[in-house]
């Protein structure tokens, strides 16, 4: 790390402690026309405080010594060698420097939260899924996809095993190719589900880490900090989203940003300060932001417009500033900025390439601006919890009875932070007119969140429906409540800072001043009641257990019976071996798939046999325990003489080879 590790702090690398919250927070800030001078007062502060460039906890004492004892007369002539340390020692101090770092710390942090707040999942990670094990298989198999062809034959990516004989299959929903790494690692389902259960934790810690990130970044304190990563990762309506991985994958929308703004030398709070530009950082910011669109375009899409839409407004201003502003990047940033943005359009232009094959070759995997209104939440969903919540969910449970798809339009980010964010409207250490653009955020995100609901949105979501590639894809509005929770979380963040800077005072003009530990400990506060309300009642349901018979036949087949969610356990016990399959669930159903179900309700007979010879299937795998109340109840009472099939019971399936 560089000599701005807490993002605000003005530190230096001789002291790789964090830098205590009063520090930052009494900084005087610097306003945006005159970020040299900015820099220079950060710096003098910092030194003034004992966290600039000298060794802390030096000074004092040899200043005692010096009123003590008389100088030794011989030290001019010959002083005292600096000690050496040997390769153990030094690597030893290294190691104890990194242990204690904020940052490492905050890791830490982030991750033993993130297996409480989402406890039970790693308490049979093997055998249960979060929230149902229906779109969790789908995505547990997706990843293990990823690995397995990257393994196998990379050429053959987008070609899945699942919804034969299409091709591009694997494009048929956000495909989290970004966890691919992790999918190289284990065979078979019950190391998918395994693979799932720990991305899924490790998916709330990124969250937490990277809004924490971004705060600290910004100008908050540690506090405000960890209110900001709490609100952002358990925010309650998130947990109606347990079951979409790439929904709660969404922690490197904030790291990025937050590594974009290091590299670049920008704080909210003190403004642009040229001398802590990092090109490393912002080259870096970059990957992180291509890595967050491979894991899909549900979230990623918004993000890489708003990213488009920040260049353009940084050009722009270059331009009218470029006289007062000399070399505001600077070489090394400016190629930073360049290449790295560059691996973003690209690793973005490659991924769309077959999204927009399937949508060539499937119109009906098109939304439409009915299936948007379907989706679209009253203004009451800003104001209801999910039946996961634990410390709402009961009580809104008529609140959800009267939304029409209460899923995705419960999207309550919490009373608390509703509260804290208020708060910091009035009471902040950000400037007037940020509080004012992060409220404007907040309000236009939830316009758009609103979808056709706002005013039919005419001036808000259809727009963008129309004439923005790609949007016309997303179908459930409500997830740009994201962006609303983060900018939520800012707010609250500089609320809280604000809110420790005063406890401090008072804590500093007590006389004795005892009472300070009790006043420090009631910053924490905000934190607990914003993580109070994003603890759940998550089911974890136990994973349909393998068929046997999945081990042993061979492919293209047709595993009977079949529809959306239950062919997604069938996508996951085909990881074994990844056979060539007709099943197969995703945000649409090719009409390919649609034919071969009717064609089969009257499986076994001429008719059927024929179509399913014509398409390639070769054999079908039927579940006896799973017929009953589907359209092939009673199919296997039928005959198969002179059908030319030969039928055959195996593992407690039954198998018909055409």
């Amino acid at each position: 790390m560089t000599t701005e590790q807490s993002g605000a702090t003005g530190r230096s690398d001789a002291d790789p402690r964090p830098a205590p919250e009063e520090t930052e927070a009494e900084k005087p800030p610097a306003t945006a026309d005159a970020p040299h001078e900015a820099g220079a007062t950060d710096d003098a502060t910092a030194k003034a405080d004992g966290t600039g460039d000298h060794a802390p906890g030096t000074d004092d004492a040899e200043d005692g010594d010096r009123d003590d004892k008389p100088a030794d007369p011989f030290s001019a002539f010959g002083p005292a060698p600096e000690p050496v340390f040997g390769r153990v020692r030094r690597a030893t101090r290294a190691v104890g420097r990194f242990l204690v770092h904020e940052w490492t710390l905050a890791a830490v942090a982030a991750l033993a939260l993130a297996v409480a707040m989402t406890w039970p999942t790693l308490r049979y990670p093997r055998y249960t899924l979060p929230q149902d094990y229906w779109d969790p298989s789908l995505q547990a198999w997706q990843m293990a996809w990823s690995g397995h062809i990257l393994r196998t034959d990379p050429a053959m990516l987008w070609h899945s095993n699942a919804f034969f004989p299409e091709n591009w299959s694997f494009a048929f929903s956000d495909t989290l190719l970004g966890y691919a790494p992790a999918g190289l690692i284990g065979v078979g389902p019950e190391h998918a589900v395994l693979r799932y259960n720990i991305m899924f934790v490790l998916a709330h810690a990124l969250a937490a880490f990277g809004a924490y990130a971004l705060a600290r970044q910004l100008g908050a304190g540690r506090i405000g900090g960890a209110v900001a990563g709490a609100g952002f990762a358990y925010a309650p309506w998130l947990l109606a989203q347990a079951g979409h991985l790439h929904i709660i994958s969404n922690g490197g929308i904030p790291l990025a940003l937050a590594m974009l703004a290091r590299g670049h030398g920008w704080s909210l709070r003190y403004g642009y300060r040229p001398r802590r530009r990092h090109a490393g950082w912002a080259f870096a910011g970059w990957l992180v932001a291509a890595w967050q669109l491979s894991l899909g375009f549900g979230i990623g899409l918004p993000f890489a417009y708003l990213l488009a839409g920040v260049v353009l407004v940084a050009a722009v201003l270059w331009f009218v500033r470029r006289r007062r502003v000399k070399r505001p990047f600077g070489r090394r940033l400016f190629l930073a900025d360049l290449f790295g943005g560059l691996v973003f359009a690209v690793v973005g232009g490659l991924l769309a390439i077959p999204f927009f094959k399937v949508a060539e070759l499937h119109p009906n995997a098109a939304r439409t601006l009915a299936e948007i209104q379907l989706y679209s939440p009253p203004a009451s969903g800003f104001f209801t919890a999910p039946a996961e919540s634990r410390v709402w969910g009961e009580l809104h449970e008529g609140a959800r009875a009267v939304l029409p798809w209460s899923p995705e339009m419960t999207l309550l980010p919490g009373f608390v932070l509703y509260a804290l964010a208020a708060g910091g409207l009035f009471f902040s250490v950000w400037r007037v007119r940020h509080r004012l653009f992060l409220l404007a955020g907040v309000l236009v995100t939830m316009a758009l969140g609103m979808g056709t609901r706002f005013l039919g949105g005419r001036f808000t979501y259809v727009p963008l429906f129309d004439y923005l590639p790609g949007w016309n894809g997303l179908r459930t509005p409500g997830r740009m409540m994201l962006w609303t929770t983060l900018l939520l979380g800012l707010l609250a963040a500089g609320a809280v800072t604000a809110f420790c800077m005063r406890v401090r005072e008072l804590a500093a003009e007590r006389v004795p001043p005892w009472p300070g530990p009790w006043l420090r400990l009631a910053t924490l506060v905000p934190l607990l009641l914003v993580l109070a309300e994003g603890l759940n009642v998550t089911p974890h349901p136990v994973v349909p257990q393998q068929p046997a018979v999945m081990r042993v036949v061979d492919g293209p087949m047709l595993v009977l019976p079949s529809s959306q969610n239950l062919d997604q356990p069938v996508m996951l016990w085909s990881t074994d071996r990844f056979q060539p399959m007709v099943n197969g669930g995703s945000g649409f159903t090719p009409n390919s798939q649609t034919q071969i179900r009717e064609a089969t309700v009257s499986f076994p007979d001429f008719a059927s046999i024929d179509y399913l010879r014509r398409v390639g299937v070769k054999t079908v795998v039927v579940l006896p325990e799973r017929l009953g109340g589907t359209p092939w109840e009673g199919m296997l009472d039928r005959p198969v003489e002179g059908l030319g099939v030969s039928r055959e019971q195996v593992a407690g399936a039954v198998v018909y080879r055409l």
